[in-house]
């Protein structure tokens, strides 16, 4: 079985679609080829910024099955999990297996508020559908759904469950994860907005989204903070800041898709019901991704620490 380590960075890749709402196969994966390019430690496929709630499983398993082909032996490759009823997920985690996922990225049941018992227990049944390694992702901010530390509890002796997506918005939380478990279960920052200082409390890693439209930056923050290169990263990390923030807003997706155009590493068609940013908000974006590609920052040998 494939052995993800869960530390670096992970892209949460953006889904490209032709005009007509077709995937765009080859503009997907040229924009995974420059995250490789960059660094990062895996790919992960369908989430919340991959649009997910527009993804049939079929779409899901053509993203996996073009991406495995290209760069699965360069990078972990995981896909994620959103449905709403045990069996569904089940379903899709075991065809993505048999078509060469690494790994998945696991969320709580949608589109319906669980008990904490129901939400322990769904991630114990879809964990035991597969040997593959999950990534939890804890993000009550947006699902309404908290993975506590009672339910962490609970989920210990499953051993592939093995890493948590941090996305509560409380760096705190890194700690009380630290003391509670130890290094039983890998902490990777989900909000771009807060990445360095999660890394700095402990966290093991990145599932970054403005990496999808500069990954070098992004590599090279996480990189400096994990060699103690303070300083450097915090240089680059206030030079990225206004644009993380692109990431924590509705219309996360449209912005970082035109982020992605703007640094020619991307597309920027939607898929429905979503549409591209028009009128005064698409210039507010455009003016803060033209003044911080201005004065981009000449990154270190990052690589080479």
């Amino acid at each position: 079985m494939r052995t993800v380590k869960w530390n670096g960075v992970y892209p949460a890749v953006t889904t490209k679609f032709k005009e007509n709402g077709d995937l765009d196969i080859p503009a997907f994966l040229k924009n995974i080829e420059h995250q490789i390019d960059a660094g990062v430690n895996g790919i992960i496929i369908g989430g919340s910024l991959g649009e997910s709630s527009t993804l049939t499983h079929d779409d899901r398993l053509a993203l996996l099955e073009a991406t495995v082909a290209a760069f699965g032996d360069q990078t972990d490759v995981l896909l994620n999990v959103a449905e709403g009823a045990t069996t569904a997920a089940i379903e899709l985690v075991q065809r993505a297996e048999k078509a060469g996922a690494h790994g998945f990225m696991l969320l709580p049941p949608m589109m319906y508020k669980p008990t904490d018992q129901e939400v322990a227990d769904y991630f114990k049944t879809v964990a035991r559908s597969t040997k593959l390694p999950i990534l939890l992702y804890n993000n009550p901010v947006d699902y309404k759904i908290e993975i506590t530390l009672p339910i962490f509890e609970q989920l210990a002796s499953e051993a592939n469950i093995q890493a948590v997506k941090e996305s509560t918005r409380d760096i705190s939380n890194v700690t009380r994860m630290k003391n509670k478990f130890g290094d039983r279960f890998k902490i990777l920052c989900g909000v771009d907005t807060l990445a360095m200082e999660e890394l700095l409390m402990g966290a093991d890693g990145w599932v970054a989204g403005l990496v999808c439209a500069f990954p070098k930056e992004t590599v090279a923050i996480y990189e400096l903070v994990k060699a103690g290169k303070i300083d450097e990263a915090l240089e680059i990390y206030r030079w990225f800041l206004p644009i993380l923030e692109l990431d924590i807003n509705p219309q996360l997706v449209q912005n970082i898709k035109l982020a992605e155009v703007m640094t020619g590493i991307g597309t920027e068609p939607v898929r429905a019901p979503r549409h591209i940013l028009v009128g005064d908000e698409r210039k507010r974006v455009i003016k803060i991704l033209e003044d911080g590609i201005a004065s981009r920052p000449i990154l270190p040998d990052y690589k080479n620490l």
